[in-house]
């Protein structure tokens, strides 16, 4: 996912006349995450994008960090928002993936779930369930509102209800999320009792109906694609919308009214996104508040594209192709709206992907993907120590223990650990095995002791951790993921442009934590309260001559 921040102030660099004496802000701080995109995409791709698309505007009139990264395990949706917004780690934030196993409740839980709240715009009921009470500590948005005594406001808006709600924060005024059964967007009760009338409004235009009618179809010639990918149709990609449709072009009109879950896995699904993210602007009078609001945006479809078809694909080019042009739209709208130089960019993403195995097996490079039953692993531990279920679950590259039946049953929890551990080690995929209490002592690189410590949170984390060969992943043999801490799933982009931006950029490591450190410094307010970032001080106009 890439995440992209906008600020705006009229003549770049004028003061805005509504902030306190002395205080220089901008009119608006808009958040893209795009949820995953790897660093080199920007280049790869970059003779395909447009003068006047989204990326080459930030990279030829904005700021940006080239080797930035992500400074824990596991790289997935939810700590990467969280991360980007928080400036900490799961071991501070909590969130340690989008699942976990409590171990206090002894039960699987949701990075965003809550029970305690209600379904809000949809009679599907547990698709609102959601809050961001599962996060610890405070974001950049919440310290917006904090500043300016609750007068800025902060909306997320994306299609995972974990891209809208995390990077909102815990006092935003609202996050809207898809709900997929009904092609709405909705909300919960933690923030409101009913959808604002704009935004019923928005989803009784029907959009992703309108969207299906286009089909997809490629943006530019063939030879392009075969210039820049993998052959279209493979049998390592998922076969999305039917065995009958394997390559372009894309029938989607068959979907309208019937099945609004296919958006997701289409470059409209940004589009979608970002015409949400306008009606918000307009209809909540965005940056033109009496203090600096925020607009959260998080473009879910290149995750669901990257993991069905892999980076190497006709799909996923094509899918930054159209989201380019779609981002360039977007700050068009924000320079009408707003006028030019009135806010600040930062795009980043939450993670980054694998090459799918299979293509990198084919061009003879090492490669290949990890399974891990738990019921045959569970059934191999009843044997050897007597008692079911010692497992509860797998999760996050993580093995979490049954520690209560553990206990109950007298067993040794030392000896169950050894045997799991040499049972990992014995696999051809994994590289080293342990147990997480003991990472300090265990003999590793720096860079992976340092960023498991940095995802390690006792009351969620798992009891066992297992590390893959480079190329290998948990998974079958269509389709990619990602989730490990190597430079394909955590080297992000980091771009910035706008008000109180430089243009230039840096080939200083900087780390995906540094992010809300820096928007704090930017706008002179506290940064988040488990914050471990750093300022990242080149890409500030200095103080007084913004």
């Amino acid at each position: 996912m890439l995440f992209l921040l906008i600020q705006i102030d009229n003549s770049f660099g004028q003061k805005n006349s509504t902030a306190p004496a002395g205080v220089d802000r901008p009119k608006l701080i808009v958040g893209i995450v795009i949820d995953q995109m790897r660093w080199d995409y920007l280049y790869r791709y970059n003779n395909l994008f447009g003068a006047n698309g989204g990326f080459k505007r930030l990279l030829n009139n904005g700021f940006t960090c080239e080797n930035t990264f992500i400074p824990y395990a596991p790289t997935v949706t939810a700590p990467g928002h969280a991360c980007v917004y928080t400036g900490s780690v799961p071991a501070i934030h909590g969130i340690v993936g989008n699942g976990w196993y409590s171990k206090q409740q002894e039960k699987s839980v949701y990075c965003s779930g809550d029970s305690s709240v209600a379904t809000v715009g949809s009679s599907n009921s547990e698709s609102g369930k959601m809050s961001p009470r599962n996060m610890l500590t405070t974001t950049i948005t919440d310290e917006l509102r904090l500043a300016t005594n609750f007068k800025s406001k902060v909306i997320g808006v994306a299609i995972k209800d974990r891209g809208a709600i995390l990077p909102a924060g815990h006092a935003a005024n609202a996050a809207y999320w898809y709900d997929n059964r009904s092609g709405n967007f909705i909300t919960s009760t933690y923030y409101m009792s009913q959808l604002p009338k704009w935004v019923q409004d928005f989803n009784n235009r029907k959009v992703v109906d309108s969207l299906y009618k286009l089909n997809w179809n490629l943006s530019m010639p063939n030879n392009l694609y075969e210039q820049y990918s993998t052959a279209d149709d493979k049998p390592y990609e998922s076969k999305t919308f039917g065995k009958e449709q394997s390559a372009f072009p894309y029938d989607l009109s068959k979907y309208t009214g019937k099945d609004y879950g296919k958006i997701a896995v289409t470059p409209y699904g940004n589009t979608f996104t970002l015409e949400m993210a306008k009606a918000a602007l307009v209809a909540e009078d965005l940056g033109k508040s009496e203090a600096t609001d925020f607009l959260a945006v998080s473009l879910s479809s290149p995750d669901y594209i990257g993991h069905s078809f892999g980076p190497n694909s006709w799909e996923q080019m094509d899918d930054f192709i159209k989201l380019d042009n779609d981002l360039g739209s977007f700050f068009n709208f924000l320079d009408a709206s707003l006028g030019k130089g009135q806010y600040t960019v930062f795009l980043t993403a939450d993670h980054g992907v694998a090459h799918v195995a299979g293509y990198m097996q084919e061009h003879h490079l090492p490669a290949g993907v990890f399974s891990f039953n738990i019921t045959e692993v569970n059934a191999q531990l009843k044997n050897k120590f007597g008692a079911e279920g010692i497992l509860a679950t797998e999760e996050n590259y993580q093995l979490y223990l049954n520690s209560n039946l553990i206990s109950s049953a007298g067993l040794s929890k030392k000896d169950i650990t050894k045997w799991l551990v040499e049972y990992l080690k014995s696999n051809e995929a994994v590289t080293n095995a342990f147990e997480l209490q003991e990472l300090s002592a265990t003999t590793l690189p720096d860079v992976q002791k340092t960023r498991i410590a940095n995802g390690y949170f006792p009351e969620r984390s798992g009891d066992i951790q297992y590390i893959l060969k480079p190329g290998y992943y948990e998974g079958g043999t269509v389709g990619t993921t990602h989730g490990l801490w190597n430079p394909y799933d955590s080297h992000i982009p980091l771009l910035w442009y706008g008000w109180g931006i430089k243009h230039g950029s840096t080939n200083r490591e900087t780390y995906m934590t540094d992010i809300a450190a820096t928007v704090a410094a930017l706008l002179h307010i506290q940064m988040p309260n488990g914050c471990v970032g750093n300022v990242i001080e080149e890409v500030m106009v200095p103080r007084g001559k913004q």
